[in-house]
């Protein structure tokens, strides 16, 4: 059928489906003036439908199809398994309004996995409520807030890292603050005197993703927790990396105040296009009593019950969080254990490490070290050739894989970030390699055919800009 839209495959009178007889009075329709004739929706065949759609799902790239490179975006392959879990009955037909004690399977649920999570990260309560890791970001920094508020403390600022996620500074806004930028120095890691040249009793939080959007752990992470300690600020950590740290250290010893989680990052959640995620919060005893409502809490009589804490500072959502979420991330933590949360970290850095040692002489590394989940390359070198990151990337397409993040961070020239996960196989990272290698040559060789790619894929280079500007939202018949 290739690319043939639905409307070319219609034929007057087919259906792919055949409703049951209506078992209901009929009523007349409405007036004539309210039906739209013009819809002129296509007719197909069961078959036809299915193959259409099939079809058209193959024009585009999946993690069950192949390698998903997407730096800072941890876009696994996630065990099948959980995924009938969170369809259980019990827990997909649950209704957010019917009573607690109807429900005491899913708050069971719920209160474990707020344990496991805190005992992960190294906090002391954590609330599942957030959406997504964006939300989460927004709902530490208001529990900051209102930290502070209760303690009469008027603080107007927060401090975010050059390499920091590209929300922090959204959430910094959001959550009424000014964002002061931090440099990095030339390691790759926070520079301890443009620390000190902003850090004053007028800093409410410093914002550190860890590891950084470099692919790099914070050396002087220690050191910047009593800095920002000692003005009497809080440490706020962008936990969305965190699978290149599970079972190595916990967040909460190196000094962090509230962190945020990606449980559709991290936590068997399938990831991107949009759909659902999760963000949960972890924070230090002292910001417990601020957290979100709900929470689930366990009575004396051991039953489950939503609390909202002492100094709430009120709802994120209107019930408890994205359920499914929870039910995954429980699966994957409970499935694999202690043991098998250490080997996704060992192996999604040992992953990220191979790619480096790979791929270093023909791509420029900009800071000379052993990185974690994630590398970053720079595309300087074929800069010189009139190729550029872009040029790279859309290459890729036609060697089957889908481009990595590019320019992003915005600190490395020409940025080319790369995260292999941990699920990936060594013949998959070598395909991978040699693929990159081979554009490395092309770019030496051929500029012409770099600048011009993708070749094979269903559409050529899209004018981003104007799509950006001006959308086209819905399907118009030609005439």
């Amino acid at each position: 059928m290739g690319t043939r839209l639905s409307f070319d495959l219609s034929r007057p009178g087919r259906i792919a489906t055949t409703l049951p007889q209506c078992d209901v009075p009929s009523a007349e329709l409405p007036p004539p003036d309210l039906l739209r004739e013009e819809l002129n929706l296509p007719e197909l065949s069961q078959p036809d439908l299915i193959r259409y759609f099939t079809n058209l799902s193959h024009l585009n790239f999946s993690v069950d199809g192949g390698f998903y490179p997407l730096g800072s975006c941890t876009m696994k392959y996630n065990p099948k398994l959980h995924e009938e879990l969170a369809r259980l009955p019990g827990f997909a037909q649950l209704h957010p309004l019917q009573p607690a004690e109807t429900a005491q399977g899913a708050l069971a649920l719920m209160y474990e996995l707020q344990r496991w999570l805190a005992e992960i990260t190294g906090m002391d309560a954590v609330s599942l409520t957030p959406a997504a890791g964006a939300h989460g970001e927004l709902t530490s920094i208001l529990t900051v807030k209102a930290y502070l508020e209760h303690k009469g403390e008027s603080r107007h600022k927060v401090l975010v890292p050059d390499s920091a996620h590209g929300t922090n500074p959204a959430t910094t806004a959001l959550s009424g603050f000014s964002c002061v930028p931090v440099a990095s120095d030339a390691r790759g890691n926070t520079d301890l005197g443009a620390l000190a040249a902003v850090l004053d009793e007028d800093v409410a939080a410093m914002m550190l993703t860890l590891p950084n959007t470099l692919g790099l752990f914070d050396q002087n992470i220690l050191r910047i927790a009593e800095m920002v300690h000692e003005k009497g600020a809080l440490l706020y950590c962008d936990g969305a990396n965190l699978n290149a740290l599970l079972g190595q250290v916990k967040l909460g010893d190196l000094g962090f105040d509230v962190l945020q989680m990606n449980l559709h990052k991290t936590f068997s959640t399938p990831h991107g296009g949009g759909g659902p995620g999760a963000g949960p919060v972890a924070v230090k005893a002292h910001l417990a009593p601020f957290l979100p409502s709900p929470q689930v809490s366990r009575e004396p009589d051991g039953r489950y019950a939503f609390q909202t804490p002492e100094h709430s500072m009120g709802r994120m959502v209107p019930f408890h969080g994205n359920f499914g979420i929870m039910v995954r991330a429980y699966a994957y933590i409970r499935s694999l254990g202690a043991e098998g949360l250490r080997e996704v970290s060992e192996n999604a850095v040992i992953n990220a490490n191979y790619l480096l040692a790979c791929l270093r002489g023909a791509y420029h590394l900009p800071y000379e070290r052993r990185c974690l989940h994630e590398v970053v390359f720079s595309g300087s070198r074929q800069r010189a050739k009139g190729v550029h990151t872009y040029d790279i990337a859309k290459r890729l397409m036609d060697y089957g894989f889908h481009p990595p993040t590019v320019y992003f961070p915005l600190i490395v020239d020409e940025a080319l970030m790369i995260e292999p996960t941990e699920t990936e196989s060594k013949e998959t990272l070598d395909a991978f390699c040699e693929a990159m290698l081979a554009i490395a040559g092309e770019a030496e060789e051929e500029p012409e055919l770099l600048r011009g790619a993708p070749h094979n894929a269903p559409l050529r280079r899209l004018d981003e800009a104007t799509a950006a500007r001006r959308p086209v939202l819905r399907w118009r018949k030609e005439t």
